[in-house]
């Protein structure tokens, strides 16, 4: 087994990838929920001009700079889930819980990942509307997608998860 994983009750060889009842049952994949809040926020800011980025602020640079580090984050935590044999999609079984890489630090680094893509996307574009599109986009992750994966990983893999989830925090 490697470092970057651990496996709970149920292990990787013992899990069915076909059983519809083994996943998070997330109300929308997070993909989806990311693409709705930029694309609201954008048609919202070419309909009503919302710039917020001081005149001083090189937008772009900065708002390339999030961007780029929502997007390295990303790419790491999912070659962790790969070096770990475990899948990505909330509509997949997970087959163990990784704790090494951005692990370490955050229970949920993609989710993270992609609220700073927006964030910089806010600022690149100079858009006050997406970065209020950040918000929904937030609650639904939150309330939607991670609080239905917690519960899942607490069936699924029992006092693991629940000693992982004590160490480290939801977000950072």
């Amino acid at each position: 087994m490697p470092a970057t994983a651990l496996r709970g009750a149920a292990p990787m060889d013992a899990c069915n990838m076909n059983d519809p009842d083994d996943s998070s049952n997330a109300v929308v994949r997070p993909p989806v929920a990311l693409a709705l809040a930029l694309v609201a926020g954008l048609a919202a800011q070419w309909l009503y001009p919302l710039p917020f980025v001081p005149a001083l602020v090189p937008a772009g640079w900065v708002g390339g700079a999030i961007f780029a580090l929502g997007f390295a984050l990303a790419a790491w935590a999912f070659a962790m889930l790969q070096r770990a044999g475990t899948r990505v999609e909330t509509v997949q079984p997970t087959t163990a819980i990784v704790t090494d890489g951005p692990y370490r630090h955050t229970r949920n680094p993609i989710y993270v990942a992609m609220l700073l893509g927006l964030i910089g996307l806010a600022i690149g574009f100079d858009g006050l509307w997406i970065a209020i599109a950040s918000i929904p986009f937030y609650l639904v992750i939150r309330y939607g997608v991670v609080a239905r994966e917690e519960a899942y990983l607490e069936r699924k893999f029992g006092d693991v998860y629940r000693s992982y989830k004590s160490r480290v925090g939801r977000w950072i």
